[in-house]
């Protein structure tokens, strides 16, 4: 199923994210069929608490079709997005989000549910083991 390949797409990136010390986060858009943004959190590495995955592969996904209406493209993200990433995505217009683990402590759904785009679709849990064992590991490393 094309999900599970692009969310072990977006763990890939939260591998990287990981090995660099950064929330293991990662994300994938595509757009019709095609990746168009590969991406993990870079809080750390460029010093801004905006950087996250969702953010990075927005504007690498804006940049590359060349518009900032994403209507046709799936988010691949490994962990539910924060209300700040949701409402950049609801901006964004997303056609659809798919996102690996929730986040009860952070989560849009918990502080921010509405602001995604209407027509937005969302699909939660795949491969939410692997990505919900990432962040165990990193946090657990870093107390």
């Amino acid at each position: 199923m094309d999900d599970i390949k692009y969310m072990k797409l977006a763990l890939s990136e939260a591998q990287k994210a990981y090995d660099k010390g950064e929330i293991p986060i990662g994300a994938v858009i595509v757009c019709n069929g095609m990746t168009v943004a590969r991406t993990h959190n870079l809080t750390e590495t460029l010093n801004d608490v905006t950087a996250h995955a969702e953010m990075q592969a927005i504007t690498a996904a804006a940049e590359h079709i060349g518009g900032k209406y994403l209507d046709d493209c799936t988010l691949y993200v490994t962990v539910e997005p924060c209300p700040m990433c949701a409402g950049a995505l609801g901006w964004s217009h997303i056609g659809r989000i798919v996102y690996g683990a929730g986040d009860e402590k952070k989560g849009y759904r918990k502080f921010a549910p509405d602001v995604l785009h209407p027509k937005t679709k969302v699909t939660s849990g795949v491969c939410a083991e692997e990505a919900a064992e990432l962040m165990k590991n990193f946090f657990k490393e870093r107390r």
